[in-house]
């Protein structure tokens, strides 16, 4: 029984206000997680047609001919990925060198600039890089996707 002039919740009211910010709250949570991730995969996807793009017009470029000779062993792939930001020399061309990334992408799951290679000569789902060229890249993080894939086949 409240008295005239006296403000405030009873006990019953402060309880049942915390309960339903506990379960508001609780399904937030999860949500949030959620969405992380999605946002991580989604900037997995773009890093990696990014950086794949980029190994593609190299190999393209090669093999017309626009960067000189290819090294020994390449087959026509970059050595490295520092070779798609630091630019190739053109051929015939004394100062005109191709570039083929602003940067190497930050790879969303580790935090990291580093990326797991692999080169023609590996196997496809080879987690070791031969160290001849970079044919293709993937996440080295060891988590799965919701649908059970683990991150680097993607």
């Amino acid at each position: 029984m409240k008295r005239r002039g006296q403000r405030g919740l009873t006990l019953v009211e402060l309880i049942v206000a915390f309960t339903i910010m506990l379960l508001l709250s609780g399904m937030a949570v999860p949500l949030a997680r959620y969405r992380v991730r999605r946002d991580k995969e989604r900037e997995l996807r773009l890093a990696l047609r990014e950086i794949r793009t980029a190994i593609d017009k190299y190999k393209d470029a090669c093999d017309a001919n626009l960067l000189g000779p290819a090294e020994l062993g390449t087959e026509c792939y970059p050595k490295d990925l520092d070779v798609l930001v630091e630019g190739v020399k053109a051929a015939g061309a004394v100062d005109k060198k191709f570039k083929f990334l602003r940067r190497i992408p930050v790879d969303p799951m580790t935090n990291s600039p580093e990326w797991g290679k692999r080169s023609v000569q590996d196997d496809a789902d080879s987690q070791a890089w031969g160290g001849q060229n970079v044919f293709d890249v993937y996440t080295k993080t060891y988590e799965r996707a919701p649908d059970g894939n683990p991150y680097s086949e993607w």
